[in-house]
């Protein structure tokens, strides 16, 4: 008798470990449990910790809470300006209620999935390509509106949405560099415009003070010389101003011119040969002088 207890115990025993093991289920802090009896839905939301359900009966269907990160597949399509892009993208969403994530939608990561693309091919067609390079902002806020209402009814919030890469075709990316380079060059010839004209007023500046002092002026070829024979690897030709010969001029102080010799003590000069040519020409050369001197 006794050993048809201990028996009786023993089984009943195994039977309850068991029916532990196969009734046992552990819910992680992140995760939700979702339990189906006989296929129907139950309410209450199994919550993170140790839970037990009826083996055979029972279902438990576990739901990650966590922000997930869903990359976008590259999608190709046409700007309103007609301009053929390939961009993807990267969305963040999560699970907010367990129960219909499981109810509403068969795979709820697949379908976000697939409404991205969606939403990210009809964005495109709807924006220009400026847009899609300077203005993203806006354009993820578009893409994050047009994805969130649909995933409301699915239990799933769209927590964010980010445009990654915007790929443009060769001679697209060609066009832009000749766009960008002629808009520099534009702005480098008005900046070099704009520094003549100030250049221009400036020396007109200079002119009208110089033209007082014309000193000033050769004092600045001067320097101008200075620098340019600074360098010592050319050859430097120096034109002679007559002004500065004028402004010597001035600045020599002159000097009482000597009286002329009168004619009559001029010492006689006595004929070297005997040659008549010979003195005739010496007396012409006398005679040239005396009218010098005269003069």
């Amino acid at each position: 008798m006794v050993e048809e207890l201990l028996t009786a115990g023993a089984v009943a025993g195994s039977a309850a470990v068991l029916y532990l093991a196969a009734a046992a289920r552990v819910v992680k802090q992140y995760e939700r449990g979702v339990v189906l009896r006989f296929g129907r839905l139950r309410r209450n939301i199994r919550g993170p910790g140790f839970t037990m359900v009826i083996p055979g009966v029972d279902r438990l269907h576990k739901v990650n809470m966590q922000i997930v990160t869903m990359p976008v597949p590259a999608q190709d399509g046409i700007t309103r300006d007609n301009v053929t892009v390939r961009v993807d993208a990267v969305i963040y969403f999560k699970v907010v209620d367990a129960a219909e994530a499981i109810i509403r939608v068969e795979d709820y990561r697949f379908a976000v999935s697939q409404m991205a693309q969606t939403s990210l091919r009809s964005i495109l067609g709807k924006s220009n390509l400026d847009d899609l390079l300077s203005n993203r902002e806006k354009l993820n806020e578009g893409l994050e509106l047009m994805m969130d209402s649909p995933a409301v009814e699915w239990g799933v919030t769209i927590d964010r949405v980010e445009i990654k890469d915007v790929s443009l075709p060769e001679t697209m990316k060609r066009s832009m560099a000749r766009q960008a380079e002629a808009d520099r060059e534009r702005r480098a010839r008005v900046i070099n415009a704009d520094a003549e004209l100030q250049a221009s007023k400036k020396l007109a500046q200079a002119a009208s003070v110089m033209s007082d002092q014309p000193a000033a002026l050769q004092l600045r070829l001067l320097q101008t010389v200075v620098a340019v024979a600074a360098e010592k690897n050319s050859t430097l030709v120096l034109p002679f101003p007559v002004e500065l010969l004028r402004f010597l001029e001035r600045a020599t102080p002159h000097q009482p011119a000597q009286p002329a010799m009168p004619l009559a003590e001029t010492a006689p000069v006595e004929p070297a040969t005997d040659n008549p040519a010979l003195e005739e020409h010496t007396s012409e050369e006398s005679e040239r002088e005396a009218d010098a001197g005269a003069l």
